[in-house]
């Protein structure tokens, strides 16, 4: 392959989770990265091998080993699923011109075994105790992170890549209703909880939409607080029901207590126009501008962001959602992989003269 061609497609394999179906029916953040990458990428002209759960959807080649998701299907046991899953891309290396894991860190341990240059995208770390693998392989991979205040000072990265969404397919709502939105994993870092106390304080419905991933959580401090009418609980919902829930919403609450690498709900809801009143943390001050939502300190200052919510123009937030773009995303993505590649080339080449 002639990576000096800009136009040359690349036979790029993009290695999924499989936690979930891609892209995801309600919940599955790091499935729906990779369908909208996969998807664009095609779009870009790429010969793109998803490799995901047999019931996936993708316009390119899908190769399965799981029928579906491990979180879908109790009786598939997740690491035997995971390994031969894994395994699967890095058997068939040499059919491609460069591997995208976006499966975390245990595929980077296979990485050292082919000659395919590999690109990870850092989702996030679980905790610090899985950074000793990443810095294991930092000098031979090709580390994307999704925000700068998500990058960790011991590792090396290729760049910095925001998740891009397709923003056409959220529709543009100017007259919403007037109810407040949760929507995310029911855990306290997600603020669920600070959700409900400021819609409380500010006279607000709430709805409370996402899986619950705390069970106690959920039991002791947000059930009590469902009544169907002041707070609803929606559960977990996707596709049209998501969006509309998004698109209605007069604000979306994305009070975070850890600093979240990128936030999917708070790019979707700007896409239809719906602001976000966020707590300062991590990666929120790179994805609202100035007049798409507000960052907030604590409760008194969401309360106070509620009561303005009728200065920001819904359109100006739409319009600020086009910077995440899902073709951009693929672009930028497109761009690293050609680097990538041609670094490989050129260091195969002098091997050979050597």
């Amino acid at each position: 392959m002639n990576v000096n061609s800009s136009s040359e497609p690349l036979r790029v394999a993009i290695l999924a989770p499989i936690a979930w179906r891609t892209p995801p029916r309600t919940y599955g953040p790091w499935e729906l990265f990779a369908s909208l990458l996969a998807e664009s990428l095609v779009g870009l002209g790429h010969d793109v091998t998803l490799f995901a759960t047999a019931d996936s959807m993708t316009a390119g080649r899908l190769h399965s080993t799981s029928a579906m998701g491990w979180s879908e299907d109790t009786t598939i046991e997740p690491k035997v699923a995971e390994c031969l899953h894994i395994a699967s891309v890095f058997e068939r290396a040499d059919q491609f011109d460069v591997i995208h894991n976006s499966f975390d860190f245990l595929p980077l341990t296979y990485s050292e075994l082919v000659r395919t240059p590999v690109v990870t995208t850092i989702h996030g770390f679980s905790s610090e105790a899985i950074v000793p693998v990443y810095q294991r392989y930092n000098a031979t991979n090709n580390y994307v992170s999704i925000s700068d205040t998500n990058r960790h000072q011991r590792l090396r990265y290729a760049a910095t890549i925001h998740h891009g969404i397709d923003v056409d397919s959220f529709a543009l709502e100017p007259l919403p209703d007037d109810y407040l939105l949760f929507f995310g994993r029911i855990h306290p870092h997600k603020g669920t909880a600070e959700a409900i106390e400021v819609a409380k304080l500010s006279r607000r419905r709430l709805v409370i939409a996402g899986i619950v991933q705390d069970q106690r959580y959920f039991d002791e401090e947000i059930a009590p607080h469902i009544d169907g009418d002041k707070v609803t609980f929606a559960g977990a919902v996707g596709g049209s029901e998501k969006h509309q829930l998004l698109a209605k919403a007069s604000a979306l609450l994305h009070l975070i207590s850890f600093d979240e690498p990128f936030g999917f709900s708070v790019v979707e809801a700007m896409a239809c126009g719906t602001p976000t009143v966020a707590f300062t943390r991590g990666s929120m001050q790179e994805l609202l501008e100035p007049g798409s939502g507000f960052l907030v300190r604590d409760i008194a200052d969401a309360v106070d962001a509620v009561s303005c919510l009728s200065t920001l123009d819904r359109q100006a937030v739409r319009k600020s959602a086009r910077r995440f773009e899902a073709t951009t995303m693929a672009s930028q993505y497109s761009n690293l992989y050609r680097e990538v590649v041609e670094r490989r080339q050129v260091r195969g080449h002098e091997r050979t003269l050597f």
